[in-house]
């Protein structure tokens, strides 16, 4: 087995060609069956008459949400304190300068660049606040209320929307598919599981606030009760449900069961949920797409440079503050790369299945792996530029000996067997290299 295909399982490695896929059945099913999506999204809890959360689409979502939680070890917190320059700088590039470079950046290209090319005269239409009620005509931020079949909606400038989705990425940081990134670039593992149970902590506080703010300044609708009550679907409840069923699971099947059995079977659950409603959202924006092929192509180019300028700021201030290489990857991983799934979750729930927001989400997902890879290629190739962490030695399984000591180290294919398998059989094995330790004395 090649270590490509050992080290990212199937449905991530081709996750891009599903998203590409997903366009095209989307767009097909729009053209040929375009009742079927509506019928799907109608299926709705109303506030007031209006459609706060599509019943279809938020079990889709969960699904997408829930194996990403599981896999949180929260223990794994109490061991920021170990590392806190790493954890400090990650939290800090984050929630204090993603969030506003996204902003920046999306709006310069699709608000000044692009603006000619997405239409200045395109308009999007997404849901109305949740709870507000203004007559038709009346301007609300930079939209209008219009009816919609017979429902109020606000009518904003098309490339605002979209600007709303890349905000929505901005500040969601990736505590997904980082393990991967972070696994395939040899970094610090613990690191990697620390900041992911500590984005999820914070992502409960910060998404709100910084993503209202900033939809606000981009005078875009800021539904407050709808944002606060996507966070507590989408994030707050899968976080809980994952937290307490993951006790559930090892107390009575214990740790090795849930890493090899039960998350190997929730494995394929957030790719397939992801794509199912990915080709729902294409049913409804295929005529937009169609019309203007170019769009994704808009949308990718500013989400990209803000990709690629986080990664460098990260990785910059690691080498500057004198990070370990093994430090330095994961955390300009972190940083690089946005949990789409909250922000897809989000703009649906926000501005609706067929809104310009919604879509922007999704050419994250697009982009993601094939820019994310070419990173951790980079990282790779740049391991000189870093001193190596004392705890891991040069290399995995290097010969490192204590005087007198002749231990036999495990090869490198035993190191990565056991890290793919889990904390079980790390475990395990650094038991076995203690044993041999004993033997030598």
């Amino acid at each position: 087995m090649t270590e490509k295909t050992h080290d990212i399982g199937f449905f991530e490695r081709y996750l891009t060609l599903w998203v590409a896929l997903c366009i095209v059945a989307g767009i097909v099913l729009g053209a040929f069956a375009p009742e079927f999506a509506k019928t799907l999204d109608s299926m709705s809890i109303d506030v007031n008459g209006a459609p706060v959360v599509s019943i279809p689409i938020a079990v889709c979502l969960f699904f997408m949400m829930y194996p990403i939680m599981v896999k949180i070890d929260f223990a794994e917190v109490v061991k920021a304190g170990k590392s806190i320059k790493p954890v400090s700088l990650t939290l800090f590039v984050n929630w204090a300068i993603k969030p506003f470079t996204m902003y920046g950046i999306a709006y310069l290209f699709l608000g000044v660049l692009f603006q000619q090319l997405i239409g200045a005269d395109a308009v999007d239409l997404v849901k109305m606040p949740f709870g507000l009620d203004l007559p038709v005509g009346s301007e609300y931020g930079s939209g209008t209320v219009v009816l919609q079949d017979g429902v109020k909606m606000l009518e904003v400038p098309l490339w605002r929307s979209y600007l709303a989705g890349c905000i929505l990425l901005g500040v969601a940081p990736c505590t997904a598919m980082v393990l991967v990134w972070g696994y395939l670039a040899r970094g610090n593992a613990g690191h990697t599981l620390v900041m992911v149970a500590i984005n999820s902590l914070v992502m409960l506080v910060l998404y709100g606030l910084i993503g209202g703010f900033l939809l606000g300044v981009g005078e875009l609708p800021v539904p407050w009760e709808a944002l606060l009550l996507s966070i507590g679907i989408y994030v707050a409840l899968p976080l809980l449900a994952g937290y307490y069923s993951r006790k559930w699971v090892i107390a009575h099947k214990g740790l090795l069961w849930f890493e090899q059995k039960f998350l190997h079977l929730l494995t394929p659950i957030t790719i397939i949920a992801l794509l199912l409603t990915l080709i729902l959202l294409f049913s409804f924006k295929g005529d937009v797409i169609t019309a203007n092929p170019l769009t994704i192509l808009w949308i990718a180019i500013p989400l990209t440079i803000q990709t690629v300028l986080i990664f460098a700021i990260t990785y910059l201030a690691a080498k500057l503050w004198g990070f370990s290489y093994e430090n330095a990857a994961p955390s300009a991983m972190i940083g690089a790369s946005n949990h789409f799934e909250v922000a897809i979750a989000t703009a649906v729930m926000l501005f609706g299945l067929s809104s310009g927001a919604a879509l922007a989400t999704v050419v994250g997902v697009l982009i993601e792996v094939p820019l994310m890879l070419a990173l951790v290629g980079f990282c790779k190739k740049t391991k000189g530029w870093f001193s190596v962490a004392e705890e891991t030695g040069a290399d995995w399984g290097s010969p490192v000996e204590p005087a007198g000591i002749a231990i036999e180290l495990p090869s490198r294919e035993e190191i990565h067997a056991a890290y793919e398998k889990g904390e079980a059989a790390v475990v395990d094995l650094i038991e076995r290299i203690g044993a041999r330790t004993d033997g030598s004395k």
